[in-house]
This record gives C-alpha cells, sequence and structure tokens, in this order.
C-alpha cells in the first residue's frame, strides 16, 4: 500500500464515500475497485458498503483510495406513451 493511500484510509471518517483500489490474488497484475461507503477499519483492513454488498480490503493489498462524491440523482423515467 502506498503511503498516501494507507494516511487516507486512517484519516477519512467512516460513513465517507471512497473508492478504494486493491491487488487481486491469483491473478498476475489484476486490481479492482470497491466503490461506496467507509463503514469500518482495523489496522488489517477496510469496509467498504458497496451497491453489492459489504466488501473487505486487506490494507496490505490497496494500491490507491480516495474521496468521491455522492452518486447522482436518479432520472426520472419515461412513461411509455408520453408525449415529450
Amino acid at each position: 500500500m502506498t503511503a498516501a493511500a494507507r494516511d487516507f484510509l486512517a484519516a477519512v471518517p467512516l460513513q465517507t464515500r471512497v473508492v478504494v483500489r486493491f491487488a487481486l490474488h491469483g491473478e498476475a497484475e489484476a486490481a479492482t475497485d470497491a466503490l461506496g461507503t467507509l463503514t469500518a477499519r482495523t489496522d488489517r483492513s477496510v469496509d467498504v458498503q458497496t451497491r453489492r454488498g459489504v466488501v473487505t480490503v486487506a490494507l496490505a493489498d490497496v494500491i490507491a483510495a480516495k474521496q468521491v462524491p455522492p452518486p447522482p440523482a436518479p432520472r426520472p423515467r419515461n412513461s411509455v406513451g408520453s408525449e415529450l
């Protein structure tokens, strides 16, 4: 983990919306992102609540991390047969 990512994850308040890039094991140079709300942290891992559930990321696997803005508001649906 980079020092900047470590310092960010140690200092950012819980319930902050973040993206955490981390290495995948068993795949050469493969990585993925967890995008969601930082819900927990220990000295070894962080938990990010994503749309698909909680992702626990080992700090040793973190490549980068940063705060991100809230998701955009949902767009209104167009009903079938409505005029534009």
